[in-house]
């Protein structure tokens, strides 16, 4: 099937271009959305990762995030450019940590740029729901949460644990997971909180989230929204299936997220977005029901 008039691609990152087991988008993957760009198709990252941490996982290469919608819709970029953020004050998360505080084993933590801090919960329930988070966290010297933030965060997310009969944390189970989520969007006014997986939320502006900040794409582009392709996996992913017709879930992909989606193709592991993005800049239609 020929290819419709694609100018823009957006795929989440984690276990969407980035397989579960990798640190890094393989260079496979980063090739091919070279191929897209020298096609004339801008092509980046929708992901909840903080624009900051974006050169490790691209191994430096910054053109394949220079077009870019990051935090879940609170930073955009088009070119470099930034078209609109978000920053979370220390009195905008006090509420979120009063509501964490209420499930135990749950914490807040707010990223200086790419610098996460421990404002509230234990440092040993974030690395069971985030080890490269925690590996990075700034702690008091006793591994203690700092409190809210001096600084305007670019980034923040609640986290939740749970403890097994040896003791041994996990990240909580869904069940929880979504009871922790509802509660937070029920007694948080001013923010949003999705479910991307076990035992995390992030938090957004109200009313932001993938798809606002791809339609803000889009416009500054002066594109519709039927000249874009998407892709995901999971929870996070759900608002820019809504909003874009042409939505991709990796056949790893959640339930929910797989049900959303409009097409669909091979497994994250298998680099199948790599494949799809090379087929859309040859001009071809890879995709599938």
């Amino acid at each position: 099937m020929a290819s419709k008039n694609i100018r823009l691609i957006l795929a989440d990152i984690d276990r969407t271009l980035l397989p579960w087991e990798l640190d890094a988008v393989p260079p496979r993957t980063r090739a091919a959305m070279h191929h897209a760009m020298e096609a004339g198709i801008r092509v980046g990252p929708a992901t909840g990762r903080g624009f900051d941490w974006l050169s490790p996982l691209f191994s430096g290469d910054s053109a394949c995030f220079r077009t870019c919608v990051a935090t879940n819709g609170n930073q955009v970029f088009l070119d470099g450019r930034k078209i609109r953020e978000a920053n979370f004050s220390g009195d905008a998360l006090a509420r979120v940590a009063e509501v964490a505080a209420g499930f135990p084993h749950a914490g807040v933590i707010a990223f200086d740029g790419a610098t996460p801090s421990l404002v509230s919960g234990r440092i040993e329930d974030l690395r069971a729901t985030f080890p490269s988070y925690a590996a990075a966290c700034r702690t008091r010297a006793d591994g203690s949460a700092l409190g809210l933030p001096d600084f305007a965060a670019t980034k923040a997310n609640v986290f939740l644990a749970r403890e097994s009969a040896d003791g041994t944390l996990a990240p909580a189970g869904e069940k929880d997971s979504r009871a922790m989520v509802d509660a937070l969007n029920q007694q948080v006014d001013g923010l949003d909180f999705d479910y991307p997986q076990p035992g995390f939320t992030n938090v957004m502006r109200a009313g932001w989230n993938k798809a606002t900040g791809i339609l803000a794409l889009a416009r500054e582009l002066g594109i519709g929204v039927d000249e874009v392709v998407v892709f995901g996996d999971a929870g996070n992913d759900l608002s820019m299936f809504e909003a874009i017709p042409n939505s991709v879930a990796v056949a790893n992909a959640t339930p929910e997220a797989a049900a959303a989606a409009r097409w669909h193709i091979g497994p994250s592991s298998k680099e199948a977005v790599a494949d799809a993005i090379e087929a859309l800049a040859a001009g071809e239609w890879p995709f599938f029901e």
